[in-house]
């Protein structure tokens, strides 16, 4: 997944997946805000089936508005028309309000919330979030990640498998397993205490679910959600079992 808003980033994902036969799927950066110059860079990206969608890191401009600019609502819309999905980087309630804006503009665009819209874990008071992503959530094409669940109150290790059980359990309660991935967020997982710490503290409550549950935000759901390629999933099957 795109972690800078430039072609570079994305060009060097590709250059890594080429090499590594076990990366089956990128999420690209696209310039939304140039919706001509994303319509090009899409077409070109669309060329290697390892790309399923676009991102951009939303979350670092200091417009909380900026999804909803006009050129930007064109950008999504190009997507759209791609059957191209949009990872949404969702950390402010007003990012999360936007969703159903977002839902009647662009009735077709699948979504995914990365890190689960950022629950405000360690800070008390869970709302606005409880309701917001109830709300995002009413949308079937909308779906979220389990990734990034760390502490909002201090360093970003002081988190526990009972600070993230709740918003776990409220994110199963709205978009059901069907429409959960989990994600690992390496390597920023390795500030949060560590990616093995991590992936034991989510597999704790996840591996509680029923087992058709559990594989679903363990693999199924990111297959469907991201329509990756089965052939470049056998190869990696493949090589992973040598």
């Amino acid at each position: 997944v795109q972690s800078a808003d430039d072609d570079d980033d994305t060009d060097n994902m590709l250059a890594v997946a080429a090499g590594c036969p076990e990366v089956v799927a990128v999420v690209a950066y696209l310039p939304l805000a140039e919706p001509e110059r994303a319509t090009e860079r899409l077409l070109e990206l669309r060329r290697d089936p390892r790309v399923v969608g676009a991102r951009s890191l939303i979350h670092d401009l200091p417009d909380p508005d900026w999804i909803l600019r006009p050129e930007v609502d064109e950008g999504l819309g190009v997507l759209e028309a791609a059957g191209v999905t949009f990872d949404y980087v969702a950390v402010l309630p007003r990012h999360l309000e936007h969703l159903t804006t977002l839902s009647e503009r662009h009735p077709n665009l699948r979504i995914v919330i990365d890190h689960l819209g950022a629950p405000p874990i360690g800070l008390g008071d869970v709302e606005p979030w409880w309701t917001l992503i109830a709300r995002a959530a009413e949308n079937p094409l909308v779906f979220a990640k389990v990734s990034g669940l760390y502490s909002r109150a201090g360093a970003l290790a002081d988190w526990t498998v009972q600070s993230i059980r709740p918003v776990i359990e409220r994110g199963v309660e709205v978009f059901g397993a069907e429409r959960l991935m989990y994600g690992g967020d390496w390597p920023v997982s390795i500030l949060a205490g560590g990616y093995e710490r991590v992936w034991a503290g989510l597999g704790e409550i996840i591996g509680e679910l029923a087992t058709t549950d559990r594989d679903a935000i363990f693999g199924g759901t990111a297959r469907r959600f991201y329509r990756i390629d089965d052939e470049l999933l056998a190869v990696a099957e493949r090589n992973l079992g040598s």
